[in-house]
């Protein structure tokens, strides 16, 4: 664990009665828990559903495959450092699927701008379609408002930008080469085709249809991601309507961008905020609340991704040497990521 993730751990605890969060862990709804933990599974069949739409366009991809590597993604993003499951679920998918590893890596970005989309409307539906927003202090709604609403301008720009990729990669390839007035020549030509490679993976921007579906597969993503929230809020007793969720995930999203393993420190703190600045929560309550919604998020998906490196005759170590590479890796390099009989 990296020493910011103890020290933004640290600070998340440096309030807490631990007797009392004893306490309220043990005096959590079970059934509620364990409906939190049917949300967090069905999460990752929609991702899986959602990049097939995304992957489409490149090429054919089985359900199997899109879902194994989802989840061995996701469970790197949670024991490696600087995301580096997002590097590694494209380039094993690319691998198995026999994909172009650039193109399959553009599709992160774009579901990460579906993303961005998913989580903004709601909190848009929230802040301004419905009534349980009066009950904020006023102070706050503002910055929300002003805040949201900027956000939604940069998803707008990362919409039109993936659009202008998908359309231009062969002017994106020319642009790029343009770089042989500062490097050699052969560097340039590399970056240009990695680029225009880079590009095609945003195919699926001219394919109304099919990103229409990966749009819309986001609303299901993330109101299952927002029901595993609020069903382990109210298993601790904590008042807050379903749609507000929509709020307290705009902040999760916040501390899930802390480069930490896992989010730790950062996600339990931005749940913390969230609870106890928008909802009431008492501090404890917050503090133990925030522990098992982390914990049901991802120790499951790392548990589930590691058994299936197991299966695929994949290690840690293997995963960590890839995403320390300074350079993509070749096919030689790549065949120590083979999965075994198969």
């Amino acid at each position: 664990m990296s020493v910011l993730a103890v020290a933004l751990f640290a600070w998340f605890l440096r309030h807490a009665d631990f007797p009392d969060v004893w306490l309220q862990l043990r005096r959590a709804r079970g059934d509620l828990l364990l409906a939190g933990l049917g949300a967090v599974i069905l999460t990752y069949v929609i991702r899986a559903w959602r990049w097939q739409y995304l992957l489409g366009p490149i090429g054919p991809t089985r359900f199997r495959t899109a879902f194994r590597t989802t989840v061995i993604g996701f469970a790197a993003l949670g024991v490696l450092p600087a995301r580096a499951g997002d590097v590694l679920r494209p380039y094993l998918l690319a691998r198995q699927e026999g994909l172009s590893a650039p193109a399959t890596m553009a599709t992160i970005v774009m579901e990460r701008v579906l993303d961005l989309i998913a989580v903004l409307a709601l909190l848009a539906v929230y802040v301004w379609g419905t009534s349980d927003v009066a009950a904020l202090p006023p102070a706050l709604l503002r910055p929300i408002e002003i805040s949201s609403a900027l956000a939604g301008l940069m998803a707008v720009v990362l919409m039109v930008l993936m659009w202008i990729l998908a359309t231009h990669p062969e002017r994106i390839g020319r642009l790029v080469l343009l770089s042989s007035h500062v490097l050699p020549h052969a560097v340039a030509d590399r970056l240009s085709g990695l680029a225009r490679t880079f590009s095609s993976g945003f195919a699926v921007a001219r394919e109304p249809r099919a990103f229409a579906a990966a749009l819309v597969w986001s609303f299901p993503l993330w109101l299952a991601i927002a029901a595993e929230a609020w069903l382990v809020t109210v298993a601790f007793g904590i008042t807050m309507p379903f749609t507000g969720t929509f709020l307290l995930q705009a902040l999760l999203v916040i501390g899930v961008a802390v480069p930490t393993p896992g989010a730790v420190g950062s996600y339990h703190e931005a749940y913390r905020i969230g609870v106890t600045t928008f909802f009431g929560a008492a501090d404890d309550t917050a503090v133990a609340a925030a522990i098992v919604t982390h914990a049901i998020s991802y120790f499951p998906v790392i548990l589930t991704g590691l058994f299936f490196m197991v299966q695929d005759g994949l290690s840690v170590g293997q995963l960590t040497s890839l995403t320390g590479a300074k350079e993509m890796p070749n096919t030689d390099e790549m065949s120590v990521l083979r999965p075994s009989g198969r």
